[in-house]
């Protein structure tokens, strides 16, 4: 991965990626807590997890569309500044706390946050130039990824403990603006804009007939839609699991989510070995790995093997969202990458809205463990289903022409 590394347009990009990812989960934790000990509502805190995360899947593909005929090197800035602005002022209502006004700044900033990854992966493709190159880069970003989503979270919890909500939201917007200082000034960024004289909701709409006539990336796009459902069925009944089923309390709880979070870390770790192998076996592999291990927490009669099983479906996690986004990304044309890419990460907001309403009804009625065997088999399915789709459509034929270094992207 040297060769991305050296470049030092990629170099800003991807800290940029990386501090956008830690803000989200940092800033996130940090107005949980604001919320709920402003309100003492359980409800009140799941809004802002509606409206931060869910919300805005629908509003991002629109946006994306309409800034990625912008040259990256004044949008990209330009975004970051109004997340810095937007933090900022979620630090003054820390302390003049309106609920209203916490919840609609909360969707802005999901919005933006959505945004700024689609555009950021579509520049970093379009910056590091080919196949090979793209999935070196890919990489990186996804060993960032699991470090800002394992340490982002802790932090935000530790400067809330000691500083305050207020303190929190602040140092979140001073990483905002600082990255908007650092791409303001980065050359080697593309600097054309692209399709100026297309109204932006014909660009919409241009961008879902582009993944419907495509079969490879349709096949990666639903699929992953369905795998999105069953990957998050689990979260919000793992406490439940935890302390009910296996009798372990919220020392056992902890060790779940840090055995994920190890794996996760393992698992990109893997990534980077094996970023050069045929999508079709990632992507299929990786998707089995995280149902195997969720069948295996179905299963699992006491905690130690419980968080072995946690382990190994982290390792598949961390490999699973990156190897799908690089195989969508290579079947996919300059034109349409931010399209796309935004158009994925919308999906990857909404769809776990479906999986928390499903893991809760069936703890409610069943038991959580009948949620693991769901979401385990659901996963094993779609696993299965992509396989099978992308070996014998043109996915695996695509794939082996761009690992010919035949394609550009």
């Amino acid at each position: 991965m040297g060769r991305v590394l050296g470049n030092s347009a990629f170099r800003r990009l991807a800290v940029s990626y990386g501090v956008n990812e830690f803000g989200d989960n940092f800033g996130l934790v940090a107005l949980a807590v604001l919320v709920f000990e402003e309100t003492g509502s359980a409800l009140a805190t799941a809004a802002l997890f509606v409206a931060a995360k869910f919300v805005p899947a629908g509003a991002a593909p629109w946006l994306t569309a309409r800034l990625d005929r912008v040259a990256p090197r004044l949008v990209l800035p330009a975004l970051y500044v109004v997340e810095s602005v937007v933090f900022a002022v979620l630090a003054w209502q820390a302390t003049d706390f309106s609920l209203g006004i916490v919840l609609a700044l909360a969707f802005l900033d999901g919005s933006l946050a959505l945004t700024a990854r689609a555009l950021s992966r579509a520049v970093v493709a379009q910056t590091v130039g080919t196949t090979e190159a793209l999935r070196d880069a890919n990489a990186v970003l996804n060993v960032l990824f699991a470090l800002t989503s394992a340490v982002g979270p802790a932090l935000a919890g530790v400067v809330v403990a000691t500083g305050g909500a207020s303190l929190a939201l602040a140092l979140d917007a001073a990483s905002f603006a600082v990255i908007a200082g650092l791409l303001a000034v980065t050359g080697g960024l593309p600097t054309g804009a692209v399709e100026t004289h297309v109204p932006w909701a014909m660009r919409v709409r241009a961008g879902l007939a582009y993944v419907k006539g495509n079969p490879t990336v349709r096949t990666l796009v639903s699929a992953q839609a369905s795998a999105f459902i069953f990957l998050f069925l689990v979260i919000p009944i793992e406490v439940v699991y935890a302390e009910r089923t296996l009798h372990s309390g919220s020392e056992g709880f902890g060790a779940l989510l840090a055995s994920w979070g190890v794996g996760m870390i393992v698992g990109s770790a893997i990534y980077g070995r094996m970023r050069h192998a045929r999508p079709v076996i990632l992507v299929g592999g990786s998707t089995f790995l995280v149902g195997l291990g969720y069948l295996g927490m179905a299963a699992a009669p006491g905690i130690v093997l419980a968080c072995l099983a946690s382990a190994l479906g982290g390792v598949g996690n961390g490999v699973q969202w990156v190897a799908v986004l690089t195989a969508v990304q290579e079947a996919v044309e300059h034109s349409f990458q931010a399209r796309v890419v935004g158009l994925l990460e919308s999906i990857g907001a909404a769809a776990p809205g479906v999986g928390y309403l499903l893991g809760g009804v069936l703890t409610s009625v069943w038991s959580p463990r009948v949620a693991y065997l769901v979401a385990g088999l659901g996963v094993v399915a779609v696993a299965v289903t992509m396989t099978r789709r992308l070996a014998s459509g043109g996915g695996d034929a695509r794939g082996r022409e761009l690992d010919r270094g035949q394609g550009v992207v």
